[in-house]
């Protein structure tokens, strides 16, 4: 560990006023010991990391951290700020800055010590330590388990008595165990490959945790009575799962949190880390003996179905660092009511904590079936495209291939591709519903959402239908978990009672209730977009072009992408135009950024200059995500210029009257669309107003800046102040 982190890696006065101005302060730090090879470049994988959520904790912490191709070696800096930092923690500044480098292929062992170091941020008598140290050297040895931090956290604690550490109700405490070792059986690092525990714990490499029975239990005590207990007098038994982005920091923190909160209510505790370095697998057996789960997720539990038919409490990491007690009882109290699946959003399309409100779940939940459609949609309109490029359009009327094919004659290979799509086609809106329900209430929400879906097909209702009928599945399934349910029937919930019941009631609403309505309201949309032209098809390129770039493949971007190909399921002149003009803006923000890139390099570090040669490609096949690295890098320029040349593009591809009938493809599918001339002219025309402005934003941005040396790159001005 000592290679890891030094003295000049240190920094007990840290005067940054903000999280970028901190993380910028410390890696100056590591390019100075070269460390990190591009400033610019890191600090944006940073704060592309913290956008995902905020890396702020409780008890005056801040953990930024990130994987990037710019680390040369892992790397960990830290700083020390007298007035506090806002990381975006519930109870206020963080005063304990980590910045935690890690190369993008971080050997396992590196990461092993990074998680030790992470669960050792939940121990009050490091953090106090921290708090205590007098010198950069006593710090850096802290923060490596020399020797020497031995007798400076002693010291150090009893010295700082009255300090910060005071001022945080902190008191002295004992010596540290060294970083990277395993001082109690609570401790572990991430393991390596996948594997399954054993019921005896190894002793080193798992990252499956022993159990905690209480304070002072050994680990695999299981007899222990007291708060814990069950109704038949063994202790309450839980197995947990967590899990961040990065798999560096939070995983291991909220596993540290939650084992400490077991202990304290002598709740029997086994957590399996899904951190970067691999994991463990918990055993069958504990997980069958498992009175209940908790998921302290932001990224997929592996391996879900293993604990299907427990009491489950699903909720974000940050709660598992935060709160682990609540979610601890609320595991107890599901169990006691006989609640068996989970109650809050799918972990492949999490809404988030349970304080988000409804809006923001219900964006996740129809992001989640937006998700599942794409690649439906993108195989079977692509396959139309090319049999109507082969066939001509008049290829819709060709006999079934089953009974006429002709292995020597086009139309009937472009027969086969648009037969073979339209069934593709045929999905769209069935996988609409059934993942939007299992957004909703996961596994068993797929069955009734698909059927759904097939009745909104039946009845005509679409697009739309698809919409409310997974809404409709998803909201009937969870209604039945919550009824208190007979032990005997738990078993067989999740696969036989809930897909019935849900399948039932979400038929007969679609069918009787709200199917007809939604099917005129289906006609009735497909008719106006049928009669689109002058001034109202141009606002609404307008508005398509800004959704479109606003968030670079985000909510936004997907809700006018998904507006789009559910036209395309009833093909008209206007749903065609709406097509085209959303693919058009959606190739701008890439584009831009690549032209900007070659006509004013010296604006843009090299990382980025090396970005733009790839989202030339990105941008002409429709991935706007190409644009990503650069909007992260600087926001506040890049996403309004993209947004401005998406609503020039938008609006000329409409006002062109230009028409699409392929959902994905960008030029290279230019054959398919109408008016193709003047398509590539709205192209041009809003990538022009993109990479102007960013040019002409980027360069006041340097005009204001103080000047460099001469010849330095832009990633090597390390006093440049961060994106405003």
């Amino acid at each position: 560990m000592s290679e890891m982190i030094t003295p000049e890696l240190v920094d007990l006065d840290l005067s940054a006023d903000s999280k970028e101005s901190a993380a910028r302060a410390l890696a100056e730090r590591m390019v100075e010991r070269g460390r990190v090879t591009d400033l610019d470049g890191f600090l944006a994988d940073v704060a592309a990391r913290e956008a995902q959520m905020p890396t702020g904790l409780e008890g005056g912490i801040g953990i930024p951290h990130c994987r990037s191709p710019h680390v040369t070696t892992p790397t960990l800096a830290f700083g020390r700020s007298p007035s506090g930092i806002d990381f975006g923690a519930p109870d206020g500044p963080a005063d304990l800055i980590f910045l935690i480098a890690a190369p993008a292929g971080a050997d396992d062992a590196h990461l092993s010590i990074l998680s030790t170091l992470a669960r050792r941020l939940m121990q009050p008598a490091f953090t106090a330590a921290l708090r205590a140290a007098a010198t950069p050297s006593e710090a850096a040895a802290l923060i490596a388990g020399e020797p020497m931090a031995t007798a400076t956290a002693g010291a150090g604690a009893e010295a700082g008595a009255g300090s910060q550490a005071a001022a945080r109700g902190l008191s002295p405490t004992p010596p540290l165990p060294e970083l990277g070792h395993r001082p109690s059986p609570r401790s572990s690092n991430a393991g390596g490959a996948e594997k399954t525990a054993s019921p005896a714990f190894e002793a080193l490499g798992s990252g499956a945790e022993p159990r905690v029975g209480g304070p002072g239990a050994e680990p695999t005590v299981s007899g222990r009575g007291g708060v814990g207990e069950s109704p038949a007098g063994q202790p309450f038994r839980v197995v947990a799962v967590t899990s961040c982005p990065t798999g560096i920091a939070h995983t291991y923190m909220a596993a540290e949190a939650l084992q400490q909160a077991a202990t304290e209510a002598g709740i029997d505790l086994r957590v399996e880390t899904q951190g970067s370095a691999g994991f463990t697998r918990l055993a069958p057996e504990d997980i069958a003996s498992a009175d209940a789960v908790v998921f302290a997720h932001d990224v997929p539990v592996r391996d879900r179905a293993r604990f299907a038919g427990k009491p489950t409490v699903d909720t974000g990491v940050k709660a598992g660092i935060n709160r682990p007690a609540e979610l601890l009882a609320e595991a107890r109290d599901k169990a006691a009511r006989g609640e068996v699946a989970d109650h809050t959003p799918t972990p492949v399309e999490r809404a988030g904590e349970e304080a988000d409100g409804y809006g923001a779940k219900l964006r996740t939940w129809l992001m989640s079936g937006v998700s599942y459609m794409v690649p439906f949609v993108a195989a079977g309109g692509l396959l139309i495209a090319l049999a109507f490029a082969i066939g001509g359009y008049e290829i819709n009327t060709a006999p079934s291939v089953a009974e006429h094919f002709v292995w020597t004659e086009s139309a009937s290979w472009a027969a086969l591709l648009f037969q073979t799509g339209g069934l593709a086609f045929g999905f769209l809106v069935p996988v609409l519903a059934g993942y939007i329900a299992y957004g909703m209430a996961d596994r068993p929400g797929l069955v009734p959402g698909f059927v759904g879906g097939a009745v909104a097909l039946t009845i005509n209702a679409g697009f739309l239908g698809g919409l409310i009928a997974g809404l409709l599945a998803g909201g009937t399934v969870l209604a039945v978990q919550r009824l208190r349910i007979p032990t005997a029937l738990r078993g067989i919930m999740p696969v036989v009672v809930l897909p019935l019941i849900g399948s039932a009631v979400t038929a007969f609403l679609m069918f009787l209730v709200v199917g007809k309505p939604v099917a005129s309201l289906q006609q009735a949309l497909t008719d106006w977009l049928s009669g689109l032209s002058g001034a109202n098809a141009v606002i609404l390129g307008v508005i398509l072009g800004l959704m479109m770039c606003f968030d670079l493949g985000g909510p936004l971007n997907k809700v006018a992408y998904a507006f789009a190909i559910g036209g395309l399921a009833t093909p008209n002149e206007g749903s065609l135009k709406v097509m085209a003009a959303v693919m058009a803006a959606g190739m701008v923000p890439p584009l831009a950024m690549a032209l900007a890139t070659t006509l004013r390099g010296r604006l843009f570090s090299k990382t980025e200059r090396e970005n733009g040669k790839a989202a030339w490609f990105l941008g002409a096949s429709f991935i706007s995500e190409g644009a990503i690295p650069f909007a992260a890098a600087d926001p506040l320029r890049v996403i309004p210029a993209s947004m401005a040349g998406g609503a020039v593009t938008g609006a000329l591809s409409m006002a062109f009257e230009c028409t699409l009938r392929a959902p994905h493809g960008g030029i290279f599918v230019i054959p398919l669309i109408g008016n193709p001339l003047l398509y590539l002219i709205a192209i041009a025309a809003g990538t022009a107003t993109t990479a102007g402005l960013v040019v002409l934003l980027k360069g006041l941005r340097k005009q204001a800046e103080p000047a460099a040396p001469a010849g330095t790159e832009p990633s090597d001005r390390t006093k440049v102040t961060a994106a405003a």
